[in-house]
């Protein structure tokens, strides 16, 4: 009887523990917010907060997932599935780590790691976007990525500053500001994820928030944070409680447009007449489907943006690395570029790892004829 007691007692602990340990490891993953009241408190004066919903209110209302989607299984366990999108064989990338890098960032250079990662100098200062180096979801068998990156986020070279354009997984990853965290590193995030860094254990003086239209100097650089289209949250239940942005980087000579994730709208054209032009744009291409209009831009749109915002060289991000809507790794970059040709719009496309002076340095279309 004492045997049968200790076998049913760890049938009945093992899941136990398992399942509390996999709690655990998902709520560090998801990083802390302030209360409602205090968000209440620091937001309700501006016009696009609720405070009655908590909530952050995007320029144009997106659906609610889940909602239907187009082009295969709708279902949320492909995100624990290897994606049948996926390339399947490894794509063209330069290896790189720190001695790769000068120790004096350039006057402008850029570096893409994968999907919306990407390393700028710009008039002497280094600034890494949208930091993932892993899978994108809050445990490690979720969305997998097609490929490791170009680089390790142990060989990062010194960084001076981290933008986060929001808090989805994609974009933020856990593992990463923690490594990060105790570097001497200023980060610049849309309001109330500076919660999140410091949960992760990145000194508050080190973090500066900002709102739409709100900007910061660093340096010779005055970076400001614009409206996109789109929504925040990492679990089921913080949908919205922190903001998203899509950001202008201004330097001595170069005017430079991030995307972030956005959906298209009149915020683009507005933002082209209040910041425009720019000499080069950094815009998301993929992650579109017909089920969840507005979330992410569509082939076309992206073209739209360029002209909105008024700039003729896109450097396109956000794709090669994650199925996000269901379609072939390659079809949004196969889009983009026989619409931007038809458009007059240069293309800046490097493989994953390669240094590019974007508008002098030659890139090609390497996506094509691969095996």
């Amino acid at each position: 009887m004492k045997k049968i007691f200790r076998i049913a007692l760890w049938t009945l602990t093992i899941p136990l523990v398992v399942t509390g340990g996999s709690a655990y490891y998902i709520h560090k993953q998801m990083g802390s917010l302030d209360a409602p009241e205090e968000r209440k408190e620091r937001f309700s004066v501006l016009d696009y907060y609720d405070p009655d919903k908590d909530e952050f209110i995007s320029p144009e209302p997106l659906p609610y997932f889940p909602e239907q989607t187009t082009g295969g299984n709708p279902g949320p366990l492909r995100f624990f599935k290897t994606s049948p999108n996926a390339p399947g064989f490894p794509l063209p990338k330069q290896p790189i780590s720190q001695s790769d890098f000068s120790e004096t960032p350039s006057d402008f250079a850029a570096w893409w790691i994968g999907h919306s990662t990407f390393i700028l100098e710009l008039d002497g200062k280094r600034i890494l976007f949208d930091p993932v180096f892993e899978n994108g979801g809050p445990l490690p068998f979720i969305l997998k990525r097609f490929d490791a990156p170009p680089l390790k986020r142990e060989d990062l070279p010194e960084i001076d500053l981290v933008v986060i354009t929001h808090d989805h997984y994609d974009h933020l990853e856990t593992a990463t500001i923690k490594f990060l965290a105790d570097k001497n590193i200023a980060f610049i995030v849309p309001l109330g994820v500076g919660d999140r860094l410091e949960a992760w254990g990145v000194p508050k003086k080190n973090i500066s928030e900002l709102g739409w239209h709100q900007d910061k100097k660093f340096g010779p650089l005055k970076i400001t944070a614009v409206p996109g289209i789109h929504y925040s949250g990492r679990s089921f239940n913080d949908r919205d409680k922190t903001l998203w942005a899509t950001f202008v980087i201004k330097g001595a000579e170069k005017n430079l447009f991030v995307s972030g994730d956005t959906g298209y709208g009149t915020h683009l054209k507005d933002i082209g007449e209040q910041y425009g032009p720019f000499d080069l744009a950094f815009v998301e291409i993929d992650g579109w489907n017909k089920g969840w209009p507005l979330t992410h831009l569509f082939p076309d749109q992206v073209i739209q943006l360029c002209q909105d915002i008024d700039t003729k060289l896109l450097f396109p991000i956000h794709w090669g690395v994650f199925d996000l809507a269901l379609h072939p790794w390659d079809e949004s970059i196969q889009m983009v570029a026989a619409l931007a040709a038809e458009n007059d719009i240069e293309l800046v496309t490097p493989i994953m790892g390669k240094k590019v002076i974007p508008g002098l340095s030659p890139t090609n279309k390497w996506w094509e004829n691969l095996k």
